[in-house]
């Protein structure tokens, strides 16, 4: 496969698995696909994390992430064992 081609595939993968988060964290549902209202929470998030402010938004939702992330897994291995 040419150098090209795995590259597109792995940004494809970066990108679908970027927009599983926000499938994931419910925001689809709640605001029934309006793409417009993700954009403009994302701008949001942009703005905020370039503000004086930037450094704690960022450790406060890195860490709620990473809690959701382990309450997931623990979830899985809870499933598995079932």
């Amino acid at each position: 496969m040419r150098t090209w081609q795995v590259e597109r595939r792995q940004r494809t993968r970066h990108l679908i698995e970027l927009g599983g988060l926000i499938v994931k964290a419910g925001i689809v549902d709640l605001i029934n696909d309006d793409r417009a209202t993700i954009y403009g929470a994302m701008l949001w998030i942009s703005a905020k994390l370039q503000s004086q402010e930037g450094e704690h938004a960022r450790d406060l939702w890195n860490a709620k992430g990473n809690n959701a992330f382990d309450a997931g897994r623990h979830e899985d291995h809870k499933r598995h064992r079932s």
